[in-house]
């Protein structure tokens, strides 16, 4: 799940990404992370939420994947759904069955995972410029909406200019850069300054991405690389209310999502995995350790009541 946060003295030019993603597309149907996540943070000043990355191959292949992986209603505007591929046939079946009911389409270049890169997927495209230049090229005559590209930068930033110039010149309507190579570690800090060289190449909107865990530090960013928009992905995991400048995620951020996701119908997997994110820098490591093994919504629900004072039956008033 990623956010893009657009504020303050950036906001004239950074709408245009989200007026640029947002459609009239009617959506009603099936991203069970994204309908009560998406709705929540957007109530903490973000302005538009992205999918989890989706394998383009399995979502045009399956019904039961389509259904599992993507749920989105009129509420989830604008949202981005953002596709893995490693060719254009199969980015553009996928990118054709969801238009309808999204904003826009990204094509994920930029997941560094071992199983990601053995699939030729994510940031392995980094080494594959004219395959994402193909895909691009075809999303965009195949389906009327935006699309766009998330990348990693290369050790040589000449590359990433070729890269970036080929993706524009094939169509791409606007790029995010993670200012980090596929083989760096996140422990590594992002590479401002080559965030501020997309940005001033680039002929399209430009949105940074990496290490974005306060609204301070995504000011910061945008100050140091002149972006158009701030991406956070971790940092909104751990405190949904980032981008409205709570600096930990406040107890009415938890209970107002508690209500989303349980009148959604979230299940236990991704009610349990938001929650221990959220509670990752208020719990002590004991009482993480005893929380993480909880393995019911009655069960995560009953703890929350017994040891944080929740009352569920206020909440879901």
């Amino acid at each position: 799940m990623c956010n893009i946060k657009i504020t303050g003295q950036i906001l004239t030019i950074s709408t245009s990404i989200a007026e640029l993603a947002r459609g009239t597309h009617h959506r009603n149907g099936p991203l069970p992370t994204s309908v009560p996540t998406c709705i929540f943070l957007r109530s903490y000043n973000v302005d538009l939420c992205y999918t989890p990355m989706i394998l383009a191959d399995v979502f045009k292949s399956s019904t039961y994947a389509r259904d599992s992986d993507f749920t989105t209603n009129e509420r989830d505007d604008p949202v981005i759904i953002q596709f893995a591929a490693n060719n254009a046939k199969d980015l553009v079946e996928a990118a054709e069955l969801a238009a309808p009911y999204v904003n826009g389409i990204d094509i994920n270049c930029g997941c560094p995972q071992k199983w990601a890169l053995q699939e030729h997927i994510g940031a392995f495209l980094m080494t594959e410029p004219e395959t994402v230049r193909d895909m691009v090229h075809s999303v965009k005559a195949h389906v009327d909406i935006p699309c766009s590209v998330k990348i990693r930068i290369h050790p040589d930033l000449k590359e990433t200019y070729e890269f970036v110039k080929r993706a524009e010149a094939a169509g791409a309507d606007f790029i995010t850069v993670h200012g980090r190579t596929r083989k760096q570690k996140s422990s590594e800090p992002v590479n401002l300054d080559a965030i501020r060289f997309v940005k001033e190449v680039a002929s399209v909107p430009v949105v940074a991405n990496g290490d974005v865990f306060s609204l301070t530090e995504a000011e910061d960013v945008f100050d140091k690389t002149g972006v158009n928009g701030v991406m956070a992905a971790r940092g909104i995991l751990q405190n949904p209310a980032l981008f409205a400048g709570d600096k930990h995620t406040p107890w009415e951020c938890i209970e107002r999502y508690i209500k989303l996701a349980l009148g959604y119908g979230t299940n236990t997997f991704i009610f349990h995995h938001h929650l221990m994110y959220m509670f990752e820098d208020v719990m002590s490591n004991a009482e993480r350790k005893t929380f993480n093994c909880l393995s019911s919504v009655p069960a995560i629900l009953d703890h929350l009541e017994k040891y944080w004072d929740l009352d569920v039956a206020r909440v879901m008033a």
